[in-house]
């Protein structure tokens, strides 16, 4: 098998656990570029966010961000996949986890939105990188078709009742996934990693067993599962551990170097050699 694309999720993936790139992944990147294989990154977070990553790693492919609702090219604009929440079911959503008395904001062209600041908003606004705006009431974002919403609490316990709660409410109009353990986002039913990078591969006229995809959490399932080859971090959750075709180093010990190394370098040059 041979890989031509590669999609990395950013946090506790790619990133260590200073939200760096090490420069053992940077340089193992740079030497599968070189190569001709195309790498992207497949991240919940903002265009705006994934971008200075990006930037640093010189990606002139479209990225995946806000979980696959928003592919667009890094360096052109270029917009493939886009896929917001529809207004109706987004505004009740909204409606309930207002109800929970939690941290909830949503996103609209490439902006983050809050209703008010909380510790838990502001927290992420500084680990995104980004300014919120504040407006009074959110349904005036939500109505116009957000790229997610995401709700912020920090009492895992609560949220797996919530996250069962609302996947019984919602499940048949919204995609609801886990990013992080205290993170529970809401987006359109085709906004997943998969779809979105099944939507890019076709772009790039690259079949689905040439495509390798890492991550480390629940929203990296469905991307690892669609792969032709899935790869976990050591530092995953036990369920993307056990749904990857393999586990490489944590997230601390540049595993997408490994990775990359094992899958894309090395298997060239043993094929070459042949």
């Amino acid at each position: 098998m041979t890989i031509r694309l590669v999609a990395l999720d950013l946090d506790d993936t790619l990133l260590d656990s200073h939200l760096a790139i090490s420069r053992e992944c940077q340089q193992a990147i740079e030497e599968v570029n070189q190569k001709g294989v195309k790498v992207t990154l497949a991240t919940g977070r903002m265009f705006k966010s994934a971008l200075p990553y990006a930037q640093q790693l010189n990606m002139n492919v479209p990225l995946i961000t806000y979980q696959g609702a928003w592919v667009k090219n890094s360096f052109s604009g270029e917009t493939i996949y886009y896929k917001p929440v529809p207004p109706e079911y987004g505004l009740l959503f909204l409606e309930r986890v207002r109800s929970l008395s939690c941290h909830y904001q949503t996103y609209l062209g490439d902006e983050l939105y809050f209703d008010r600041l909380t510790p838990q908003g502001l927290a992420y606004a500084e680990m995104a990188g980004v300014e919120p705006v504040i407006v009074d009431r959110l349904e005036t974002v939500v109505e116009q078709g957000p790229l997610k919403i995401l709700v912020i609490e920090e009492d895992t316990d609560r949220l797996d009742c919530w996250e069962r709660e609302l996947r019984a409410e919602f499940g048949h109009c919204l995609y609801i996934t886990r990013s992080k353990p205290h993170y529970l986002e809401a987006m359109h039913p085709e906004a997943t990693k998969a779809h979105a990078l099944a939507a890019l591969a076709a772009y790039c006229g690259i079949s689905r067993e040439e495509v390798m995809a890492v991550g480390d959490s629940y929203n990296d399932l469905d991307m690892i599962r669609w792969a032709g080859l899935g790869v976990a971090v050591a530092n995953a959750r036990e369920p993307v551990r056990k749904a990857a075709d393999y586990v490489t180093c944590s997230n601390d010990e540049h595993g997408v170097a490994e990775a990359l190394r094992k899958f894309v370098l090395e298997r060239e040059e043993r094929e070459g050699g042949i």
